[in-house]
């Protein structure tokens, strides 16, 4: 006799990844959530602002938050129930917190410093954890479900 036992779906799915600081490490976190999207079928709506923060949040650890010799860390967790991404991208620098943008810091020509205004823009919601001894988690949450029809 063949008993089975129900499975429940899988309602939360995780990735993380230890990247270098570096440009490429910031690149590949990109690469790497993108295919992770694909994979989880999130759509395209939400997968296309996902990409975006993490190339801003990744970019942000590798250029701004680097430490000679430490890694970041890219975390997604996607939750099916809540339709809830949360982006988490975690550093070594503890002393060097984002703080919310309101306005751009940098002349309208520059090729940097509109990232966190972007990140505000497309999350519905972020903001930074300590990560002891001495870094920083910056991590961005988005709602991935369909809107509801009119």
């Amino acid at each position: 006799m063949n008993v089975s036992s129900p499975h429940s779906p899988t309602t939360v799915r995780t990735f993380a990844q230890q990247l270098s600081s570096t440009r490429r490490g910031a690149r590949l976190a990109r690469l790497l959530a993108v295919a992770q999207f694909q994979a989880w079928q999130v759509p395209p709506s939400a997968a296309e602002r996902a990409e975006q923060i993490v190339a801003e949040l990744a970019a942000n650890a590798a250029l701004h938050s680097r430490v000679q010799g430490r890694d970041f860390r890219l975390a997604l967790h996607l939750d099916l129930v809540a339709g809830l991404l949360r982006i988490a991208v975690t550093d070594a620098r503890g002393d060097r917190l984002p703080s919310p943008a309101t306005a751009p810091t940098a002349p309208p020509d520059a090729e940097s410093g509109r990232g966190l205004l972007m990140v505000t823009a497309l999350a519905d919601r972020w903001g930074t954890e300590p990560c002891p001894p001495g870094g920083k988690t910056v991590w961005a949450e988005l709602v991935t479900l369909p809107a509801p029809p009119d």
